[in-house]
C-alpha cells in the first residue's frame, strides 16, 4: 500500500471525532521526512500535533510500514504555505491573497467568495490615466496553481 495513503487513512481516523480538524497534505520526501500537515477551523493545538503523530507513529511502527529510517513531522501549515483545500479557502474568506495561475499570470485581491467551481476576489485593477477600481473576479480552481496568504502588519 502506499505510505501516503495509509497515512491519510490513520489520520482521517484520529481526527474523526474532531470536525474543526482537517488534513492538508501527507508528503513522504526522499530523504526520509514523513510530513503531515493538519489545520483546524480555529487553528491547531500542539496537543492535537502530538496525539496525530503518536497515533500514526505506533500503528506505521506496529506494521512495519515503513522499512527505511525516517522522521514523522506533524504541524499546522506555515504562513507561507499555498493553500491546497478547499476548507483553507473557507477559513481564509476575507484575507488578501496572491494567486498565480496556470497561464502564469498573478491576481491579488481579497477573498470574498469560496464555492466548489473556484474563488472570488476583489482586485484593484488600475487603467492608465484613471482612477483604480475594485472589481470582483470569479477564478476557477482549476485555473490556479498555486495560492497564498499575505500577511499584513498594519
Amino acid at each position: 500500500m502506499n505510505i501516503e495513503k495509509r497515512v491519510t487513512e490513520l489520520v482521517e481516523e484520529k481526527i474523526a471525532d474532531r470536525p474543526d480538524l482537517f488534513l492538508v497534505d501527507v508528503q513522504m520526501h526522499g530523504s526520509g521526512i514523513l510530513s503531515i500537515l493538519v489545520d483546524g477551523d480555529n487553528g491547531v493545538a500542539i496537543s492535537d500535533c502530538v496525539a496525530i503523530s503518536r497515533h500514526v507513529g505506533f500503528h506505521l511502527e506496529e506494521e512495519n510500514a515503513i522499512e527505511q529510517a525516517y522522521r514523522l513531522e506533524v504541524s499546522s501549515p506555515g504562513i507561507d504555505t499555498p493553500l491546497k483545500s478547499f476548507r483553507q479557502f473557507e477559513k481564509n474568506i476575507n484575507r488578501s491573497l496572491k494567486i498565480k495561475t496556470k497561464a502564469g499570470n498573478t491576481k491579488e485581491g481579497k477573498l470574498i467568495h469560496v464555492e466548489e467551481s473556484g474563488i472570488t476576489i476583489q482586485e484593484s485593477v488600475k487603467e492608465k490615466g484613471k482612477k483604480a477600481q475594485i472589481i470582483d473576479t470569479v477564478i476557477p480552481f482549476e485555473d490556479i496553481s498555486e495560492t497564498i496568504v499575505l500577511v499584513s502588519f498594519k
